[in-house]
């Protein structure tokens, strides 16, 4: 598992590397400055959900004994850290994948941020993450997240009339027609939320049946 994780974990950073990087270089030849654009890259759903899956993948490495290493190291952590990566993978093939055509470098960090880390971590979950404590209400906290992201989106979108993603655009496409987007968008957090904690208790059912035999 630590050989996974780290190489995982490694590759996920280089690839956030990556994408601050010509994130910034678009934002200084577009005009917005620097630090618009460093503010930009942090209000993705994507770039924060990677940061999160590669600092479930490295910090436990690094300082297991920590407070941030035993945090990152529970199970219902690493399974909420799925449920996100999964949407972002999900959510980008279906809304977003068609509308504009990456090249050069910028299609490498697109497909390592959305196809690379769903990928790869929902590997590591199957794999190697413990699924014997999971409870159906645990989905509840797990919905924390991505409310107080979406808030925060639409609040610094009235702002500053800046929103991540086009499905949030309430400039464009008005209020009803934003919080009809967000409904649904939980909608599929639940849905893939209680996939996985159906996959995993159907997997603690056949490991323990498997053991009584």
């Amino acid at each position: 598992m630590r050989g996974y994780a780290a190489i995982a974990g490694t590759l996920v950073w280089l690839s956030l590397g990556l994408q601050l990087y010509l994130t910034m270089a678009l934002a200084i030849s577009n005009g917005v400055g620097l630090w618009v654009g460093i503010a930009r890259y942090f209000g993705y759903f994507t770039i924060l959900t990677n940061i999160l899956v590669a600092l479930v993948l490295t910090v436990p490495l690094i300082r297991l004994r920590s407070h941030w290493g035993l945090f990152f190291s529970q199970p219902g952590v690493r399974t909420a850290t799925a449920v996100y990566i999964a949407i972002v993978g999900i959510g980008y093939s279906l809304l977003l994948r068609n509308i504009w055509n990456p090249q050069g470098w910028q299609l490498l960090a697109d497909r390592m941020l959305h196809d690379f880390t769903p990928i790869v971590y929902v590997v590591f979950w199957f794999a190697f993450v413990p699924k014997g404590t999971l409870r159906w209400r645990d989905l509840l906290a797990w919905l924390i997240y991505p409310l107080v992201y979406l808030m925060v989106a639409l609040i610094r979108g009235a702002i500053f009339n800046w929103y991540p993603y086009p499905f949030l655009e309430a400039n464009k496409l008005g209020y009803p027609q934003v919080l009809f987007n967000i409904a649904m968008l939980f909608v599929g957090f639940c849905v893939v939320g209680l996939l996985f904690i159906g996959i995993a208790r159907l997997m603690r059912r056949n490991y323990a049946t498997r053991e009584s035999q």
